[in-house]
């Protein structure tokens, strides 16, 4: 995890860089891609999944070592033929798996936050989950262990593979000619974020596009239907904390209502969005008909409410990087700290910027519990670096004082 948390620390400004170069040249080109919120609440989201990864609390059900030990039918030397058939490997399992998450109702949930922007925009890429941990996507690599690809490669193209899907999320690159007809491109992706009729669950495949023109999934974007983004089912929020959660949430609101103890069962493996017919009448929800009379999710602000978010993003940053920089000496302590600190304050801006009513009363309890842990840290074993406790104390001060600032002035929240 040492070396994954030095490639964050390069990999991560490179990605905030090319963001701020693509909302650049959406103002130049005055064709804004990004609002501010949603791109916020789309780094924060790839904040709260990077915490996830690399503090590793995904649960493993099985592991490709696992099917490595028992499945090789040879044992390979590594070598530049074999890293390339380890990456076809990869991106075969990515793209089975991403069918799969598109496909049942269960699995839907790890993948239903990358969806829900209804922008479409570099930020989105980092849009990723938390529950996506699950080790199930691992079963796809059966082949790769069958070949005898060792488990380090695996290790080492995994990041790589995911990485090299950034690009592709943006509207400001058009078609690519000859490219279209291997690779995963803008223009294809674009099909694959967009909710109209003609591409919903198009185009799965990573890098190579050949899965799709070889599956049936794949769909070309059409002159004539331009892309609108987003899920048939709105998620309504900023917050990805509560996204991660909404659709299990629904399941499992949906299961325990349905008076049909099949239906019970069934719900959480019948294809995506699939409602027992009785819990549709008792507890309908909205969804997206005409997705061409769609409006997107944005309340109003004013300048209070972006300092407050913009200040809390900063924040975010700079101890993402502290947390980062000195991950191999931390203790379990300090990591479950910056944990909670990072979750706490997503969750507590997000929500104060959805308009719950809750929203300011949890941010006051979270600057209180945040200075007694500062106050008590000697005795919670955290690490006694007196720089870090100003920078923390300073930065729970001023959330107080914006706290109070926003209090009379909190979003409306739009249902």
């Amino acid at each position: 995890m040492d070396t994954y948390a030095n490639i964050l620390l390069i990999t991560i400004p490179i990605f905030l860089v090319l963001i701020i170069i693509e909302i650049s040249y959406g103002v130049w080109k005055n064709d804004q891609k990004h609002s501010y919120m949603d791109t916020i609440s789309s780094l924060s989201s790839g904040f709260t999944n990077l915490m996830v990864d690399i503090l590793g609390l995904g649960i493993i059900i099985l592991s490709y070592p696992f099917f490595y030990e028992r499945l090789k039918i040879i044992e390979l030397e590594e070598s530049i033929l074999l890293y390339f058939i380890a990456f076809v490997c990869v991106d075969f399992a990515s793209y089975c798996h991403h069918r799969l998450k598109h496909s049942i109702n269960i699995f839907w949930n790890m993948h239903v936050i990358h969806h829900s922007s209804e922008e479409f925009n570099l930020a989105c890429a980092l849009r990723q989950s938390i529950t996506n941990n699950l080790g199930i996507g691992i079963l796809f690599l059966v082949p790769a262990a069958i070949l005898g690809i060792p488990p380090q490669m695996i290790s080492i193209l995994g990041p790589l593979h995911l990485f090299g899907q950034f690009w592709y999320h943006t509207r400001h690159i058009g078609k690519l000619g000859w490219i279209e007809y291997i690779l995963v491109t803008p223009s294809q992706h674009r099909v694959h974020h967009a909710i109209n009729e003609e591409y919903i669950d198009k185009n799965l495949a990573a890098i190579f596009c050949v899965w799709d023109r070889a599956f049936g999934t794949f769909q070309e974007e059409l002159d004539d239907v331009p892309c609108v983004y987003g899920t048939l089912k709105p998620v309504q929020t900023w917050n990805p904390i509560l996204i991660n959660f909404q659709h299990i949430y629904y399941l499992i609101q949906d299961a325990w209502h349905t008076s049909n103890l099949v239906d019970k069962f069934k719900i959480w493996f019948m294809p995506t969005g699939w409602r027992p017919n009785d819990v549709i009448v008792k507890i309908p929800r909205s969804k997206v008909e005409d997705v061409f009379s769609q409006k997107k999710y944005k309340p109003k602000y004013n300048l209070i409410h972006k300092i407050f978010v913009g200040f809390h993003f900063l924040i975010l940053n700079i101890v993402l990087y502290i947390f980062l920089s000195s991950f191999g000496s931390l203790s379990l302590a300090d990591k479950t700290l910056y944990l909670t600190l990072i979750f706490s304050t997503i969750f507590s801006f997000s929500s104060v910027m959805d308009g719950f009513k809750w929203s300011t009363t949890f941010e006051f309890l979270r600057i209180i519990i945040g200075m007694l842990v500062i106050y008590f840290q000697e005795e919670l074993l955290l690490t006694d670096n007196p720089t870090i406790t100003l920078f923390l104390l300073t930065y729970l001060v001023l959330s107080v004082i914006l706290n109070f600032l926003i209090l009379k002035s909190v979003p409306s929240r739009i249902s």
